[in-house]
């Protein structure tokens, strides 16, 4: 009886120590889960996950013990990309809307709704400063307005958000204020030299989120009109500066993202200055043999680069040849096919590559590295290409040649020129066609 007393007692008390994260997606046919996710500096773990109901409705009820912190709604695949992050204190709900359209909206959580609120302020002062120097305006009393503003506005939530996690962000967001009036070019050198200065790399909370992502990206492509190598490679060596005393897991995910982000922009040049200055001494003393194989990979197979040598068989009027990639001085390009006789875009693609070669001769020599789990199907094939020089490749997905050329899909190409330099890589044939039609 006295246990169930003492149950009775407790029981108000936990319910009111729980709380929840709750939404609305919108459109709802959409979506199907809210995934929560608890961040760290390095990795996310899986906490729970809500269904979408009918109306977008979902609700997460956290457990009483849930440490505060930085957490993530995953709402659709691939995750990485449709994801957003929120603010956890343990001592209040969390509600929010999430329109595909309108975006994220927080509509509790004091938390939360600080930041969103200062994040919407400091936006409309920037849109201001923005179309003050767009003008060309020399008016220094409406300079001055301006960045009153700006000051006033980052001192009142830095003194209405202490005692929050907000205020970690809103101090680390602080804007550069100047002191008299600047014309453009003085006040974005001054912005640029400030810009990473009031941010503390080292801070978990801010590790744990976007915002040093999203600020490094800032930084790097939005600190310069210009786009030229030099100027991104000084950037990246700024932002490696400002980053090298946190952790090496966390140096390594922020240059990662930094190096991704150069692959995807196809700026070989700087994603490899990254590669050799920081990102391999760095997976190599972290012992992270995937980031390793991967930069090298890319690397070594980049625009500019000789060809990874490799062994081929030529058979002519029954004698075979052993030779390699390196020793073949028979033409003055060569194309490198990886492909499969399996692959239904191969065969579709190879008899149009071999059609435009005839119709449009040039001193070029193919060779067809045929990835398989067995020849069986391959020796037929090959017979509809003998001009082709034929590698086969077994082993298929885990054939070393493809390795290390860093084959992901089949058909893919290299064009190489007579020292076996590449000099492109066409994503489809259509591509090829107009590289092959430069030689």
């Amino acid at each position: 009886m006295k246990k169930s007393v003492f149950l009775l007692v407790l029981l108000p008390v936990l319910m009111f120590s729980q709380h929840s994260i709750e939404g609305v997606f919108t459109p709802a046919e959409k979506f199907s889960f809210a995934m929560l996710y608890k961040s760290s500096p390095t990795s996310t773990e899986y906490v729970n996950r809500g269904v979408v109901q009918s109306d977008g409705s979902f609700k997460i009820q956290m457990d009483a013990n849930a440490p505060a912190g930085i957490y993530k709604i995953v709402y659709a695949l691939p995750q990485e990309e449709n994801n957003f992050d929120l603010i956890y204190s343990g001592k209040e709900d969390v509600k929010l809307t999430f329109s595909l359209e309108e975006g994220l909206v927080f509509t509790a959580s004091n938390e939360n709704e600080l930041w969103a609120s200062y994040t919407k302020s400091m936006e409309l002062i920037n849109a201001a400063i923005s179309n003050f120097y767009a003008k060309e305006s020399t008016d220094e009393k409406a300079f001055e307005d301006i960045f009153n503003t700006l000051s006033d506005t980052q001192k009142g939530y830095d003194e209405a958000s202490k005692g929050t996690m907000a205020n970690v962000f809103i101090k680390a967001n602080e804007p550069y204020i100047p002191t008299q009036f600047e014309d453009i070019s003085t006040y974005s050198k001054n912005l640029k030299n400030t810009y990473l200065q009031r941010v503390d790399f080292n801070n978990e909370l801010l590790q744990s989120s976007n915002f040093l992502t999203d600020r490094i990206l800032a930084y790097v492509f939005g600190m310069s009109s210009s786009t030229e190598d030099t100027t991104f490679n000084q950037h990246v060596d700024d932002i490696a500066k400002a980053i090298s005393t946190t952790k090496i897991g966390v140096k390594s995910i922020l240059l990662e993202m930094l190096w991704w982000r150069f692959v995807e922009l196809e700026k070989s040049n700087v994603a490899n200055y990254i590669t050799n200055t920081y990102l391999l001494e760095i997976a190599k003393q972290s012992n992270n043999n995937d980031l390793l194989e991967t930069i090298v990979t890319y690397r070594d197979n980049s625009l500019g680069e000789v060809a990874i040598d490799f062994p081929i068989k030529i058979s002519k009027n029954g004698k075979i040849t052993e030779t390699s990639l390196h020793k073949l001085d028979s033409a003055d390009h060569y194309l490198i096919i990886f492909w499969s006789s399996t692959c239904f875009h191969c065969l579709d693609e190879l008899p149009k590559v071999k059609a435009f070669i005839e119709a449009h001769p040039k001193n070029l020599k193919v060779i067809a590295i045929g990835l398989e789990d067995d020849d069986s199907t391959w020796k037929n094939t090959i017979t509809n290409y003998p001009e082709f020089i034929h590698v086969l490749g077994l082993a298929k997905w885990d054939n070393t040649i493809a390795n290390e050329y860093g084959i992901k899909a089949t058909p893919s190409y290299f064009v190489l020129d007579k020292d076996k330099k590449i000099i492109a890589k066409p994503a489809d044939v259509e591509t090829l066609e107009v590289e092959l039609s430069k030689l």
